[in-house]
């Protein structure tokens, strides 16, 4: 094997220019004969090898692709897609297989833009976006503008023009795009965990015919005040690292708060609230340690790193958000 591996000097520039050639599965193998070589093992041992099949796992597959930049493909992928790639590999290498959750993955070609995994378990292909709700979308180039867009507040008539497509597409997105962040909440919450309810005044926007009253101007304002059936709520809880899970509850019960954050919030967890009546009854039924503050949940003299504000911010922001489009469907 020695005397037969290619050997690249100065003058065996075509030699050279058939190495860069090479597949990737290619090159292994070759690395591999001259490793065996090396160690001086017998030819039947390299032949062995030689017809290994070379099995890529997700993480290696992740630092292949940082290598080439940022999970790009290759040097012919556009430059718009290299965070969408970057995105497809790490959810691969966190969450295996979507069909059986599988870690036995090897790469499988590409289509769409993306790379393709096959399974080693249940023998089934599939992309980072399988069984998401992205799947299926085209102009991936564009989502990096979708994505702005979505994030400054912009209507759907400026989305569709900075992205250059239709408006019945920028509605499409948008909605996808929402819905795909459902999906992207954190299993478990670690350390000190701040959780409040905030309230979104109930909306038919877009409905047409059989509503329960008559229809407001500009989002209005709720018939009762305080707290009602016509009020929404919506359940955020957040770690200090910045880990957030959020619910949009039926009511607010314990039955409901139990719902979202069960198995999210543990015993392993303090749970920093203002004292509402669902978030405390799931906290005593779990027997998570519950610290309660008071009004408006700033941080007491001898526990200053017990507080909510930083959830209370994160509601701050969230209707700052909403504002601009006057009222958002419960739907």
């Amino acid at each position: 094997i020695k005397r037969r591996t290619l050997q690249i000097t100065g003058d065996n520039f075509l030699d050279t220019l058939r190495i860069r050639s090479l597949t990737v599965e290619q090159r292994q193998r070759v690395f591999m004969a001259l490793a065996l070589a090396e160690a001086d093992d017998s030819p039947q041992e390299a032949a062995a090898a030689e017809q290994q099949p070379v099995v890529v796992m997700a993480r290696e597959i992740r630092t292949r692709a940082a290598r080439r930049g940022k999970g790009a493909a290759d040097r012919r992928t556009p430059l718009a897609l290299v965070p969408v790639l970057a995105a497809a590999n790490s959810r691969v290498e966190a969450r295996g297989c979507p069909h059986c959750a599988s870690q036995d993955l090897v790469l499988w070609g590409h289509a769409s833009g993306l790379p393709r995994y096959r399974c080693g378990d249940c023998r089934r292909t599939f992309n980072a976006l399988t069984g998401t709700a992205m799947a299926n979308l085209r102009k991936k180039e564009l989502w990096a503008d979708q994505a702005e867009a979505l994030e400054t507040g912009e209507s759907l008539v400026a989305a569709a023009q900075r992205c250059g497509v239709a408006v019945t597409t920028a509605f499409r997105w948008r909605h996808r795009f929402l819905a795909a962040s459902t999906h992207d909440k954190p299993e478990k919450l670690t350390g000190i965990v701040e959780a409040d309810e905030t309230f979104i005044l109930e909306s038919f926007k877009g409905r047409r015919s059989g509503l329960p009253r008559p229809a407001r101007k500009r989002g209005g304002k709720a018939a009762k005040r305080g707290l009602s059936a016509e009020q929404i709520p919506v359940l955020v809880a957040r770690d200090r690292s910045g880990a957030t899970t959020d619910a949009i509850l039926p009511r607010l019960s314990r039955a409901a708060v139990t719902a979202a954050l069960g198995g999210v919030v543990t015993t392993a967890n303090q749970l920093c609230c203002d004292g509402g009546k669902a978030i405390v009854g799931f906290a005593r039924k779990g027997q998570i340690p519950c610290h309660i503050l008071p009004a408006p949940g700033g941080p007491r003299p001898e526990a200053p790193n017990l507080h909510i504000n930083n959830v209370n911010g994160y509601h701050g922001r969230l209707k700052e958000w909403l504002r601009p489009f006057h009222g958002v469907a419960t739907k």
